[in-house]
């Protein structure tokens, strides 16, 4: 991911739970990502138009409604369309961690509509932007990753915390798979991986 001279890369704590969200573009293209946007789809949105970015997707790490909440109120704002690993179609409905946890309508009906199902593998480019999907499953089944390999970063949201790492306890959470994936996908990168 070749962001240019004037990369654009925001953290911003959104929702109840303070969940990192994320917001990336290219200076050139000026077409911009959001990762995991569990709240604020408003700010989010302004963000986006003061910088006068096409907002070409949200994506998603996982289906915790501190992650997700806001992807399709952000996608009716600033448009985009929303990614997320097809083993995370349970966890949106779990009443303790997905979106009837917090009474907002299940998915399956228009407006909850995954656009793009994600998978080990997957290359995404959007302008000159490009993430590596990497399945890091054990906090939730179907937990991604993004990786960015030319600009040594990497997007884990709930794998790793500061100093720890993620939950095991919420439905499809498995802490073999978790300290597999954090060894085997993230650990194993190139040291100066942020």
């Amino acid at each position: 991911m070749k962001l240019g001279h004037n990369p654009i890369l925001e953290c911003l704590p959104v929702g109840m739970l303070q969940t990192n969200c994320y917001l990336l573009a290219d200076a050139v293209h000026r077409q911009a990502v959001v990762i995991d946007p569990g709240g604020n789809s408003r700010q989010i949105a302004a963000r986006i138009q003061e910088q006068k970015l096409d907002l070409a997707a949200i994506l998603n790490t996982h289906a915790h409604f501190d992650h997700i909440m806001d992807a399709w109120s952000l996608q009716e704002l600033a448009g985009g369309e929303i990614y997320l690993h097809p083993r995370e179609q349970a966890v949106l409905q779990d009443r303790t961690v997905g979106l009837s946890a917090v009474g907002v309508a299940l998915p399956g009906t228009a407006e909850r509509k995954i656009n793009k199902w994600l998978q080990e593998g997957d290359l995404l480019v959007f302008g000159s932007m490009h993430f590596l999907v990497l399945e890091t499953p054990g906090h939730s089944p179907g937990h991604v990753a993004f990786h960015c390999p030319e600009e040594a970063l990497i997007f884990v949201g709930d794998a790793l915390f500061a100093g720890s790492i993620g939950r095991t306890d919420f439905l499809g959470g498995s802490y073999e798979q978790l300290i597999s994936s954090v060894r085997e996908k993230i650990f194993s990168l190139d040291g100066k991986t942020v």
